[in-house]
């Protein structure tokens, strides 16, 4: 029997540390529908149920930092967040188990996918829940990706991680483990103002 669904056992880790080199300017204030895409991750993550859910800053900080004052999620500030996605995630998952140290599993995001919403974060943590997988990732265009939601028994394993590697070299190292859920437009994300153009053309 799986275990009953519980808010503190799930936590969020929203990666946002990025200087957005690509792009020229900052994706976390790009605005869609109205709304920067930091503050619409971080609403998906909200409207998902889970209340742990902790940002990770970096470039441009204070500018990041205004946009979502009042969003009411924990904030960690990587001062190292040059040395490359993994070392974001490093300092965010250490953030996080300090403030909640009996966390059940952690869902790492990042914040240039404009086609998240909560619907699609509510399905991991209920494969996870209902397979008891140690590894539930989302899946576009054959391959599994972010959003992915890994169990404790991994934290270990991502905490010694490479500086510059993501969480997909986590995923590609376990195959056999890993169970997926079906994200439509996952593989639409914003690195540059043509894919900018094309998303809000489409």
């Amino acid at each position: 029997m799986s275990k009953p669904f519980s808010n503190r056992e799930i936590a969020i880790l929203l990666l946002a540390a990025g200087s957005s080199s690509r792009l020229g300017r900052s994706k976390q204030l790009v605005s869609i529908k109205g709304q920067p895409l930091l503050l619409k991750s971080i609403n998906a993550a909200i409207e998902s149920g889970i209340k742990n859910i902790t940002v990770v800053l970096g470039a441009n900080e204070q500018a990041h930092r205004e946009v979502i004052t009042d969003a009411g999620v924990q904030v960690v500030v990587n001062t190292a967040w040059k040395k490359g996605m993994g070392n974001s995630l490093k300092v965010g998952l250490s953030y996080l188990l300090q403030q909640t140290p009996k966390a059940e599993a952690v869902i790492t995001m990042v914040c240039d996918q404009p086609l998240i919403n909560s619907d699609h974060l509510t399905k991991l943590v209920s494969e996870y829940k209902s397979s008891e997988s140690v590894i539930v990732a989302s899946f576009y265009q054959g391959v599994a990706g972010v959003p992915v939601l890994f169990d404790r028994t991994l934290f270990s394993e991502l905490l010694s991680m490479p500086d510059e590697a993501g969480a997909k070299k986590i995923i590609q190292q376990h195959p056999h483990l890993v169970k997926t859920v079906p994200f439509p437009g996952g593989e639409i994300d914003i690195d540059t103002e043509d894919d900018l153009k094309n998303f809000l053309l489409g």
